[in-house]
C-alpha cells in the first residue's frame, strides 16, 4: 500500500530533479556559447581593447574565467533556493 505522503514526496523529488536538470542545461549553454564565441570571433574582436588590451586576449584570459566564477555562484545561489523550496514543502 502507498502512503499519500510518499506519492507527494516523489512527486516533489521529481519536480526538484526537472528544475535542477534545467537549470543545469542553461547554464552549460552559457558557458558553451561564451567559450566557442571568444574563440570563434577572436580576429573580429582584436580590433577592440579592453584596459590596453586586445578584447580578443582579456576575453580569453580573464573574462571567460569571470564567467566561469559568474555560473558557479549562479548555480549555488539558485540550488540553495531550490533545495529549501522542497525541502520545506512550499513547492507550488
Amino acid at each position: 500500500m502507498i502512503e499519500v505522503g510518499s506519492a507527494s514526496a516523489a512527486a516533489k523529488r521529481a519536480m526538484h530533479w526537472q528544475k535542477t536538470r534545467k537549470l543545469t542545461a542553461i547554464l552549460l549553454l552559457i558557458w558553451l556559447f561564451s567559450s566557442f564565441f571568444a574563440v570563434f570571433f577572436a580576429r573580429e574582436l582584436y580590433v577592440f581593447s579592453l584596459f590596453g588590451w586586445p578584447l580578443s586576449f582579456y576575453l580569453a584570459a580573464q573574462g571567460s574565467l569571470l564567467v566561469y566564477l559568474a555560473i558557479i555562484g549562479i548555480y549555488a545561489w539558485r540550488m540553495r533556493r531550490l533545495d529549501r523550496k522542497y525541502r520545506d514543502g512550499n513547492a507550488a
